[in-house]
Parts: C-alpha cells; structure tokens; sequence
C-alpha cells in the first residue's frame, strides 16, 4: 500500500542535508502524528531545529518539490495514499516557546499548545485568551484558520504573524494582512507560521481563572475528550449550529468502518478503533449529504484534509461538489 517513496527523495537533495540541525525521517507514518491516528505516509518528514535550519532547509530544497506544514495533528485527516513531497513538523525546542513581550502582549511559537497560551496569560493576569484553554491545537494552526471558542477567537488578540516563504525568507503579516474571517485567513497558503504576538488587556486573575474553569467544564462534558477525534468536524454554518443540524437530520452516532459522529457531541467525528481514513472521509462526506438533504445547508470541513486516495477507495464530495 506504500504510495511514496522517501529514501529516493532524500537521496536527491544531496550532500546539503548534512548542515541541517533538524531531523529528517523518510516514509513517516502520519497515523502516529495524527490525533485521529489514521492516514498514510509522508514521503519525507522534516522537524527544523529552529528557524535558521527551517530557511536553510527551504533554500535546499528544489523549488518543484511540494511542502506541506502540519503541528500537533488536532484537526487533521489524513488520507490512505500518503503525502506526496516534504511535510514540516515544527519542533516543541524551537518553536514551542511562550514569553511576555511587552505590556500585555505574548509572544509565542508556532508549535506551542493554544493553552498553553492561555495559561501564560492567566499568570500574568492578561485578559481574553481564556477560549484559547479549550482548543486542542497549537498557534500556528490558530493563526492560519483564526481559531475561535468560547466567545472569542484568534484575530481579536493578534498583533502580527512571523513567517518563512517557501524561498526561506522571513515574512512579517500585520493582523489586517492576515484577512481573517470566521474560520479563515487570507494569507498566501505557501507561508510557514514561526511565531506570534498577541495583546490581551489588564484582569484580574480570578477572573480569568474562572473563565478557563468554565472552558474546560464545557469542553470536559460535551465534549469526546478522551476519544481519538479532530474536535469540531464541521464549521457552523451562518445562523446554524452544525451539531444541531447533523442532529437533525440523524447524524448522531452514525458509524462507517470505524469512523462514527460522537454520540456525544455529533460534529466530533471519532476513530472507534481501526478507521482508515477513507472511513473518515467518507463518514464526513455522507452527514454532509444528509444534513443537505433535509434541510438544505452545506456543511463545510473546519478538519483539515491532506493527501492522496488510495486507488479504487477515492471519496467524491456529496453532490459531487468540488473540494472545500
């Protein structure tokens, strides 16, 4: 079932890879970095030690080559064929780090975990970065599709994005630059997100304690926390809840292979045991269909998708719409 091919590549790029820092591993399994644990092989896997071995990696590498940029893995589906060219996984050394910088302003990098963020922020008594206590993913992901929850989201706190283009230069983009909308950004898909600064404001920390109190109270009953999921399969639709419309039309519980939408929160899809993630895919495509069908909103993906089909076990979106 092997679709790639990463000793081949990694052969290509010569005698360069021996000034990088970071680590290389050809034919990485995605299902081991994938919250949901499903998915195929990445052709080559780079981790950069930091940003100076990330832009002199960029540099090496042919500009033919395709570069696909995960974090932790929370809201990501990987597909049975694997991921053609080079998938960059920031390391936690460095790009993992959080630190004041400047009143009421934090600084953190793009592998570093959205609470932990949070949690910075409540010990130095900033206000509104408590939403971020409930979101299961790290800041470059948060950054890229303006994470939100709980009341708030990423583009009220932003002051601006650290990048590297895929040349290796360094990029700066001001929040404006960033063209947030609800659950999207503007900004050119070829960046890769090194850090951010955010600004909250002066509160009091028994305040913002309670708030975070309240997130994970709300996440840790309504939510599958302790299930192989992505989080929120869906985006809400405008003036819908997703959940109550795949409730609705009978989304609940509904299983496909080893894929099911949680009995517990139904825009959470979830890895019974053994999906592949054609069953994943295919289970998403199918509430999709029945939520159009009976009452005419289309569901779009907030899960992001990557890779190729394995061959015969292609998934054609509902309807056959095109590709979110």
């Amino acid at each position: 079932m092997k679709q790639v091919d990463g000793q081949k590549l990694l052969a290509s790029l010569g005698s360069g890879v021996d000034a990088l820092k970071g680590r290389l591993t050809p034919d990485a399994p995605m299902d081991r970095v994938t919250w949901f644990q499903a998915g195929g092989l990445a052709e080559l896997m780079f981790q950069p030690h930091d940003v100076e071995d990330l832009q002199t990696f960029l540099k090496l590498l042919p500009k033919e080559v395709p570069v696909t940029v995960v974090g932790v893995g929370s809201n990501l589906l990987v597909r049975d064929g694997g991921i053609a060219g080079v998938v960059i996984r920031l390391s936690a050394k460095g790009f993992g780090q959080v630190e004041l910088a400047g009143e009421n302003r934090i600084r953190a990098g793009a592998i570093c975990p959205d609470k932990y963020v949070s949690a910075m922020a409540m010990d130095n008594g900033i206000g509104g970065f408590h939403f971020y206590y409930g979101i299961p993913g790290t800041i470059g992901g948060a950054v890229r599709m303006n994470a939100g929850a709980n009341g708030g989201d990423t583009a009220e706190r932003l002051v601006c994005v650290e990048a590297v283009d895929r040349d290796g230069n360094p990029v700066q983009l001001s929040k404006a630059e960033m063209g947030y909308s609800y659950r999207h950004s503007a900004a050119p898909a070829g960046l890769i997100f090194t850090h951010a600064v955010f600004e909250g404001f002066p509160e009091d920390k028994a305040k913002i304690r309670a708030d975070m109190d309240a997130v994970r109270h709300h996440r840790e009953t309504v939510q599958p926390v302790k299930e192989k999921t992505g989080g929120s399969t869906f985006k809400n639709p405008p003036g819908h809840s997703a959940w109550e419309l795949i409730d609705n039309a009978g989304g609940r519980g509904l299983m496909i292979g080893g894929a099911q939408m949680s009995s517990l929160h139904c825009n959470f899809m979830i890895n019974t045991g053994h999906a592949t993630g054609y069953d994943l895919e295919y289970l998403g495509e199918n509430i999709r269909q029945q939520v159009f069908e009976h009452s005419g909103v289309k569901l779009e993906w907030e899960i992001k998708r990557l890779g190729a089909f394995m061959p015969g076990r292609e998934v054609v979106p509902f309807l056959g719409a095109a590709e979110d």
